[in-house]
């Protein structure tokens, strides 16, 4: 179990400085995934960004994706999967928008920091959050990533279920997890203090956090 965010960063820095990366570029994903990031900047005297994408939860489950938005604001979804789940279309079109919303507002939370194209080509890119419990949103996001052509694509994450870690691999992922469980319970119970961030909370780690500047 990690104390907090910052312990579980601290972990996750050792693993990934042994990676040896020749071009790193942290990528934290707000709010949590900053705090996890910071160590890890420190370490590796690396850029940090932020990666800021949104998954689109099922009506009944919030935890489980039907779809998410992508960072360039990109809508992705399965028109066929949704619709056999029983998810009507004014329903989602509803999830959507709610989701646009937080998303929209993060960009603006987080617009200065937030990795522009170019900046991803040619770097060995680093995606960190404090957990993943589906992995949808992740994958996808990765897969937005690739098409810009970065050198290669790891994501660090201090817990996360071993079918979302294997499914990663199968994709030709680096995966950096200290704690890969089959059996998988809410990301916040592997933390003895898992306490909610909020928005000034996450910039004032990205702030402190050393070379966090992320223009090139």
């Amino acid at each position: 179990m990690f104390d907090d965010r910052t312990h579980a960063g601290q972990i996750l820095a050792e693993k990934i400085a042994a990676l040896n990366l020749k071009n790193p570029y942290i990528l934290a994903v707000p709010r949590g995934g900053i705090a996890v990031a910071a160590p890890i900047v420190t370490k590796l005297q690396a850029k940090m960004g932020v990666l800021i994408a949104k998954k689109i939860g099922h009506p009944l489950n919030s935890e489980v994706a039907i779809g998410a938005i992508m960072p360039d604001g990109s809508l992705i979804h399965d028109n066929q999967y949704i619709s056999g789940i029983g998810v009507k279309q004014d329903v989602f079109d509803q999830l959507t928008e709610q989701a646009r919303k937080v998303f929209e507002q993060r960009v603006k939370t987080y617009e200065e920091l937030i990795i522009k194209n170019h900046e991803i080509k040619g770097r060995d890119i680093v995606i960190v959050d404090d957990g993943i419990a589906t992995g949808y949103t992740m994958r996808a996001a990765i897969k937005w990533l690739q098409k810009w052509t970065p050198t290669s694509v790891t994501v660090a994450v201090p817990v996360a279920p071993t079918d979302v870690t294997g499914k990663l691999r199968d994709d030709n992922v680096g995966v950096v997890c200290v704690d890969e469980r089959d059996v998988f319970e809410a990301v916040g119970t592997y933390y003895k203090d898992f306490r909610e961030m909020t928005d000034a909370e996450a910039l004032e780690y990205h702030r402190l956090a050393p070379n966090a500047i992320v223009r090139l």
